[in-house]
């Protein structure tokens, strides 16, 4: 069911939202041997069994088309130390993958050295909503990018966040 804007201004929105912590996270997949990929924060889990994770995504995205044609795509979560990276898939641009170190997940897809966990999924749906898209992946394997845990890197307010610290 859909109601008529109230007339919210997507300035106050944007504020509104981002008074919500978001984790980032790159999505990666590999067309033609070309490894694409783009931060994303507005990821989240959907599903337990089968197990299904899905993200948004602008509907005018660059990189979500090549994705989409694969069929298939890696999420890296990131560090509190890996802020760079963020803004480096943030841009649009063929350099974004310059001096990223990487593997292939078992599927095929990017997997950024030192991210936090990966996992490997399959596109599953897709949804359009609104200005933006939602993918919902399934996932088919995923591990730590790490062997020792570290905090997370946040967005909140329109900045870079972490945790004081990590409890274990």
């Amino acid at each position: 069911m859909s109601h008529p804007c109230a007339g919210i201004e997507p300035s106050r929105f944007r504020k509104a939202l981002g008074h919500y912590a978001s984790g980032i996270t790159i999505i990666t997949t590999q067309l033609d041997e070309e490894p694409i990929g783009f931060t994303c924060q507005s990821f989240y889990s959907v599903s337990m069994d089968p197990p299904l994770v899905s993200f948004s995504v602008k509907a005018g995205s660059y990189s979500y088309p090549r994705i989409r044609q694969a069929g298939r795509f890696a999420v890296n979560i990131l560090s509190r130390d890996q802020a760079s990276l963020s803004n480096q898939f943030a841009r649009q641009g063929d350099d974004k993958w310059r001096g990223i170190h990487w593997q292939p997940s078992p599927s095929g897809n990017p997997v950024i050295a030192d991210c936090l966990y990966w996992l490997d999924c399959q596109i599953h749906a897709e949804h359009a909503a609104g200005d933006h898209l939602i993918v919902i992946g399934e996932v088919k394997a995923l591990k730590p990018g790490v062997t020792k845990p570290a905090p997370p890197l946040l967005y909140y307010q329109g900045q870079y966040r972490g945790l004081a610290r990590l409890d274990q």
